[in-house]
């Protein structure tokens, strides 16, 4: 077991608690091998009644997953990417179908990777502190870990919404769009750990308890406008919509997309649109696993990396530049099912 992931039974519960605070808890191969491992081992353990997944020390919950390793993979022959991206959707996927209840405590940043972990989970934490999102256009990327199928079944086009721009939800957001099931003051955690611990068949009631109001979820104040604005499953129409618009939102998420990949975001619009007719998980993960294999070995992610995270110039130089260079036959091309031998598979 990596020492990047604490695992221990401590009474009735699995403890999971992601432990690299310097890099805010993001997710190795390690740790995504270390989960499926402590998950499989507490299936069938009678004494283990529910899991509890946080973060030890530092803030954020957790930012995401190895993205210098992804792009370096990338750059190469792109194995170990697939790798990561194999054993990240089974540990997805064995939470999406576990049989016991798990927490996740979304205390802090909780992105990319962090949202494939959390979501899942039969329980959700978010308190003040939360700041959840899928910020992958911005890196050449595009939502995965199931966002295909949990962002196309947001209310409206809020999930288009989020997956295109990368907007930051807070916990209030969270909660009132049911990405969290509890808001919870963070001085609370650990009472909230202490009484599920001392009462695990009793979590829904435990978390009811010490619940409080989340506040506003601002960004439903803009729920007509992102229906409206985000209506097609056309990136060139939602360009228009904004440019026609004439309001201050508009103008501002417009000026937010020009500043992502185009290629992902028509990656991210056909993920959402497939993912709301998917018939389970398994067959989402499947079809990310896909769409991820290929994407991480192109331009747009290998620039986004050395623009955000390598040179830190923050000025991506996206191939096409613009929405109308790129093709339906590339966007076909990615979304390719892979052959037999290729494809994922959830165990």
């Amino acid at each position: 077991m990596t020492n990047e992931l604490i695992v221990a039974v401590e009474g009735p519960l699995g403890r999971i608690r992601l432990n690299r605070p310097k890099a805010l808890h993001a997710l190795t191969t390690a740790m995504c091998a270390g989960v499926l491992e402590a998950l499989d081992a507490w299936r069938d353990d009678l004494a283990v009644e529910a899991v509890v997944i946080d973060h030890a020390e530092g803030r954020g919950f957790c930012a995401g997953g190895d993205i210098r390793m992804l792009a370096e993979s990338g750059a190469a022959d792109g194995v170990a990417a697939r790798a990561f991206f194999h054993v990240e959707y089974r540990m997805n996927h064995r939470l999406f179908t576990y049989a016991k209840p798990i927490v996740a405590v979304m205390d802090g940043i909780t992105m990319g990777g962090g949202v494939g972990l959390a979501l899942p989970c039969t329980f959700r934490i978010a308190t003040e502190n939360t700041k959840l999102a899928m910020p992958e256009t911005g890196i050449g990327l595009f939502p995965d870990v199931g966002a295909g199928w949990y962002l196309s079944r947001l209310p409206g086009r809020i999930g288009q919404y989020l997956a295109l721009t990368g907007y930051r939800l807070d916990g209030a957001e969270c909660h009132a769009l049911g990405m969290a099931t509890h808001y919870l003051d963070s001085a609370s955690l650990d009472e909230a750990k202490r009484r599920i611990a001392a009462a695990p068949q009793e979590i829904g009631a435990t978390l009811d308890a010490l619940a409080v109001p989340a506040g506003e979820a601002k960004l439903l104040g803009n729920r007509a406008a992102i229906d409206r604005l985000f209506a097609s499953d056309a990136l060139e129409d939602i360009y228009a919509a904004l440019a026609a618009d004439g309001s201050d939102f508009a103008a501002a998420t417009l000026a937010t997309l020009r500043t992502k990949s185009p290629q992902t975001m028509k990656v991210s619009l056909r993920l959402l649109k497939d993912g709301a007719g998917m018939a389970s998980f398994a067959d989402e993960m499947a079809h990310e696993y896909a769409v991820g294999s290929r994407v991480v070995q192109r331009h747009d992610f290998l620039e986004g990396v050395r623009a955000v995270i390598v040179d830190k110039d923050n000025a991506p130089r996206w191939d096409p530049a613009e929405p109308e260079g790129v093709t339906d036959h590339v966007i076909d091309q990615i979304f390719a099912p892979l052959s037999a031998g290729e494809a994922w598979t959830p165990s």
